[in-house]
C-alpha cells in the first residue's frame, strides 16, 4: 500500500468521526429531545392507561354488577354468555405450579394455561431467574360454538383436581390436571404431565360429553398460542436478530420468518404442520404434535426498542378432532434451550434445526465438525476462551494443507516476477493480448498458476461463515467469561463512547474487535509485500485495506467469540507463513521451475485421445517447422 493510500484511508475514517462529533446533539438539544420524547412517551402512557382502566373498570363494573344482582340474574347473565359453561364463567384465579429439577411451569386457573414458564438452571443477562414468558397476556385456549355460544376456554376458570398447588417431581413423573367444568359427566379436560431430567411437557385434552361442539372447519378444532418473549441478554439488538418464530411443515424442512422488522409479519400454513416454535437467541417454547395439526396462521411482531419484550407471538392451530370419536387430543410442549446436544435428541422432529448453524454446506461443517470438536472439548476443559484457542488451531492444523498449497503458488509468483516485468517490456501498450498470451505460456511452464495462491484460500471460505453462524448462537457460550469479556456470546466493551458512532459501530468499544482488524489489516500488508502481481489496480489495493475497517464496524457488536476466533486465526496465519519461508527456499525453487521448463511437456491422456480420434477421421495435424 502506498503513501497516498494509507493518507486517503486515515483522512476518510477520520472524517467519519469527525462528522460524528460534530453532528453530536448539545446537551441543550439532547435535553429538549428527551424532553419531546418524555411527553410523547407519557402521553402514550397515559393514553394506554386510561384504555386499560377503561376496559378494567368496565370489567369490574360487569363484576360488580353480576355480583350484586340477585342469583338469579347472575345465573340469566351467565347463561347468556356461556350456556351450559356459565358455572366456570366466574371464579377466582389461582395458580398451580409442577416442576422437576430443570423447568418450573405455572398453571392459571382462568383457562388452564401455562401462565409461565422458569428455566431453573439459567438467568438472564442481570442475573434474575429466567423466564420464557409470563402474566395475563399470556393466551391458550380452545375456541369453538356450543349451543350456540361462542365458547373460548381462555376466558373460563378450570377446576384443579388436586388439592396441592406446588408438585415437585424427584425420581418418577408427576401430572396436574384441570377441569373446565360444563355439567355432571361434561367437561374439557388438560392434563400437564412433567418427567425428571426433562424440557419436555406432555400435554393431554380430553373433551367428555360435549357431542354439540361446532368448530369453524370440520375435523378440526382451533387453538390458540400468544405469548410475550421478554429481552433475556444484554445486547437486545443481536436478541432480536435470533428470535424469529421457527415451524416445521409436514414431510417438509423447517422454515422460519425472515422478516424482523416492527412490522406484524403473519403466514397462513393450510397444510399440515408437525411443531410450530416461538425462539430467541437461546431458548424457545416450543408445540409439537403427536399427530400432525391440520393448519396454522402464524404471528410474530417486533416489539418498541423502549419495551422489555422483544417479539410478540401468536399461533392459531387446527387441531384433529371429531366430537362423536371423543378422542383425547395430543401434544407436547418443549420449554428450553437452543441446546444442540439437547435438541439432537429429537432428530425425528428436527428440533435441531432451532440451533441457527447456517443450510447448505455451512450447515454441515457445523454439525459435524465444529459442534463435535466443541463438545469433545469442553470434556476436558472449562474455560472457553482456551476452547476457542485450540479449536482455531485444531481446525488451522487441519487446513494446514491448503495453506501451505497457497503459500507455495504464492513463492512461484514472486520468484518469477522478474520474468513477468520483461515481458512487460517486451509487450509494451497496444500489446495486451500478445503479453497475456505470453504469460500463460510461462506460467504453464513453469508449472505456476495466478490462481494457486486464491483458490485454497476460498475453499476455506465455508470454515469462517461456519464459525460465523456458531458461536453467536453457542448458548454453551452464554454468560461465559474470557479476560476482559464478560459474557462471549455478546460484544466484549471496553470502553463506553458519550456518543454513537455511525455506520452501525454503537457507542462502546469491542477490544477483540479492533484485534481482529489490526492483524487483518498487517496480513493484508504483509501479503502485498510478498505477493509477485504487479498489475493489480492500486484502486482495488486501496478497498483489501477498506474493507477489514468496514467488518469492524459490523462487527463491533457481535459475539465476542466470534471476533476472538477470527483474531486467533490471523495470529496463526502469521506463525504458518513464518514456518513456511523458513523450510521454502525461493532459489531452489527457481532452479526446479527452470529445469521443469527445458523439459519437453508430456501430452496428457486427454490430448492423446483427442490426437487419435482426430487420426481415424483422417485428420493430419501440420508439420513442426
Amino acid at each position: 500500500m502506498d503513501k497516498n493510500s494509507i493518507i486517503g484511508i486515515i483522512v476518510i475514517v477520520g472524517i467519519l468521526v469527525v462528522w460524528a462529533i460534530i453532528n453530536q446533539p448539545s446537551k441543550e438539544e439532547l435535553a429538549r429531545r428527551q424532553e419531546m420524547l418524555d411527553s410523547l412517551e407519557q402521553v402514550s402512557q397515559e393514553q394506554n392507561a386510561q384504555a386499560i382502566a377503561r376496559q378494567k373498570a368496565q370489567e369490574q363494573e360487569e363484576q360488580i354488577s353480576k355480583e350484586s344482582e340477585p342469583d338469579s340474574v347472575k345465573e340469566k347473565l351467565l347463561q347468556r354468555d356461556y350456556g351450559e359453561f356459565a358455572q366456570s364463567g366466574l371464579g377466582e384465579n389461582s395458580f398451580y405450579t409442577i416442576e422437576n429439577d430443570l423447568l418450573r411451569l405455572t398453571v392459571s386457573t382462568k383457562g388452564g394455561r401455562p401462565y409461565a414458564v422458569e428455566l431453573k438452571k439459567y438467568q438472564t443477562y442481570d442475573s434474575l431467574p429466567l423466564i420464557l414468558f409470563s402474566g395475563d397476556s399470556t393466551i391458550f385456549g380452545l375456541n369453538f360454538f356450543y349451543k350456540n355460544k361462542n365458547i373460548n376456554t381462555n376466558d373460563l376458570f378450570f377446576t384443579p383436581e388436586t388439592e396441592n398447588k406446588h408438585i415437585v417431581i424427584n425420581s418418577d413423573s408427576a401430572s396436574l390436571t384441570m377441569r373446565l367444568i360444563a355439567a355432571e359427566d361434561k367437561y374439557i379436560e388438560y392434563v400437564y404431565t412433567l418427567h425428571p431430567g426433562s424440557y419436555m411437557v406432555d400435554f393431554r385434552s380430553k373433551i367428555n360429553g360435549l357431542q354439540n361442539i361446532s368448530t369453524r372447519f370440520p375435523g378440526t378444532i382451533d387453538l390458540t398460542w400468544e405469548i410475550y418473549s421478554p429481552q433475556q441478554e444484554r445486547s437486545k439488538k443481536n436478541e432480536n436478530l435470533y428470535s424469529t418464530l421457527y415451524y416445521k411443515p409436514y414431510s417438509e424442512d423447517v422454515d422460519f420468518f425472515k422478516s424482523r422488522t416492527g412490522k406484524e409479519v403473519e403466514q397462513e400454513i393450510n397444510s399440515k404442520v408437525d411443531w410450530v416454535a416461538f425462539k430467541d437467541q437461546f431458548f424457545a417454547s416450543v408445540i409439537i404434535a403427536d399427530n400432525p395439526f391440520d393448519n396454522a396462521m402464524l404471528k410474530m411482531a417486533t416489539m418498541p426498542e423502549n419495551s422489555k419484550y422483544t417479539k410478540n407471538f401468536r399461533a392459531d392451530i387446527g387441531l384433529a378432532y371429531t366430537p362423536e370419536n371423543n378422542d383425547p387430543i395430543n401434544f407436547k410442549f418443549y420449554f428450553g434451550p437452543n441446546k444442540f446436544k439437547v435438541l439432537k435428541k429429537y432428530k425425528d422432529k428436527q428440533l435441531n434445526d432451532l440451533v441457527t448453524v447456517g443450510r447448505g454446506i455451512i450447515k454441515w461443517i457445523n454439525q459435524y465438525v465444529i459442534i463435535v470438536l466443541f463438545d469433545w472439548l469442553s470434556k476436558f476443559i472449562r474455560n472457553y476462551g482456551i476452547i476457542i484457542l485450540l479449536l482455531t488451531v485444531i481446525i488451522k492444523a487441519g487446513l494446514l494443507p491448503l495453506t501451505y498449497r497457497s503459500y507455495l503458488s504464492q513463492a512461484k509468483m514472486r520468484v518469477l516476477k522478474p520474468q513477468i516485468d520483461e515481458l512487460s517490456k517486451k509487450y509494451p501498450k497496444g500489446k495486451e493480448m500478445e503479453k497475456q498470451q505470453a504469460t500463460m505460456a510461462l506460467y504453464k511452464k513453469a508449472g505456476a498458476s495466478p490462481l494457486g495462491g486464491c483458490l485454497p484460500q476460498v475453499l476455506q471460505f465455508p470454515i469462517l461463515f461456519a464459525m460465523f453462524r456458531f458461536f453467536p448462537t453457542s448458548i454453551e457460550l452464554r454468560q461465559q467469561s474470557f479476560l476482559w469479556a464478560k459474557d462471549l456470546s455478546t460484544y466484549d466493551s471496553i470502553l463506553t463512547l458519550p456518543f454513537n458512532v455511525p455506520l452501525g459501530y454503537g457507542n462502546h468499544v469491542s477490544l477483540f474487535t479492533l484485534l481482529m482488524t489490526v492483524t487483518t489489516i498487517l496480513s493484508i500488508r504483509v501479503s502485498n509485500q510478498t505477493t509477485a502481481s504487479s498489475q493489480q489496480m492500486p484502486g482495488m489495493k486501496t478497498m483489501m485495506y477498506v474493507m477489514p475497517v468496514m467488518f469492524m464496524f459490523f462487527l463491533n457488536n457481535f459475539s465476542a467469540a466470534l471476533t476472538y476466533y477470527y483474531f486467533l486465526a490471523n495470529m496463526i496465519t502469521f506463525g504458518q507463513n513464518w514456518l513456511f519461508k523458513s523450510f521454502i527456499d525461493e532459489d531452489e525453487l527457481l532452479k526446479k521451475m527452470e529445469a521443469r521448463k527445458a523439459k519437453p511437456r508430456k501430452k496428457s491422456g486427454f490430448q492423446k485421445r483427442m490426437e487419435e480420434m482426430a487420426k481415424q477421421r483422417g485428420y493430419k495435424p501440420p508439420k513442426k517447422r
